[in-house]
């Protein structure tokens, strides 16, 4: 089986995040597709506003209907700073014999390099990019061993920062978050 994992922070889930793991599930003919909620990214130190169990909520919420996509709580239940290669050693043993892939913005390429253990990373999991529309690849990141793959990206210019500060300024998240994620956002009080 072709497996695909998307990581984040999913502090809201929006459309960004599931056209992304749509365009990855297509274009590569991946057979499951696995939505993995952060309990705290390294490279973004302050960057969960929401509790974990809220988040995780939301992407079951948003997901429910569609089969293709599946949730993971192994981040959150693990605590602590989420690194991808710690992931990948937990996905690898679950799913010993299949392809794994792990599906990133083509804006963290240049980045790649700074990944935890990312030497040991490459060699447990290939990688998916999902390159903007009119933004193309400069220069292959100089890491040995990785396994990337291109996928044409849908990508939409949303910020889940800029979510946050709609949600604080009374703004309709309509057209921007799936509407079960948006009657979380609204029950809990969410990012007020």
């Amino acid at each position: 089986m072709k497996i695909g994992f998307l990581g984040g922070s999913f502090d809201p889930v929006h459309f960004g995040h599931l056209i992304a793991a749509q365009d990855a599930f297509e274009q590569h003919q991946l057979d499951r597709l696995i939505l993995v909620p952060a309990a705290q990214a390294p490279l973004k130190p302050n960057d969960v506003q929401c509790p974990a169990e809220d988040r995780l909520a939301m992407v079951r919420a948003a997901v429910a209907w569609d089969r293709r996509f599946e949730v993971s709580d192994y981040e959150l239940r693990k605590g602590g700073v989420s690194y991808t290669v710690d992931s990948a050693r937990h996905f690898r043993a679950r799913f010993p014999g299949d392809r794994l892939f792990w599906i990133i913005g083509g804006d963290q390429l240049p980045r790649l390099h700074l990944w935890h253990d990312i030497g040991e990373l490459v060699k447990l999991m290939e990688f998916i990019f999902l390159e903007r529309p009119g933004h193309p690849m400069k220069a292959e990141p100089k890491v040995p061993g990785l396994r990337l793959h291109r996928c044409d990206g849908h990508l939409m210019e949303i910020s889940s920062t800029e979510l946050r500060a709609r949600v604080r300024k009374g703004l309709s998240l309509d057209y921007f978050v799936p509407h079960k994620a948006i009657v979380q956002i609204q029950e809990k009080g969410l990012y007020r």
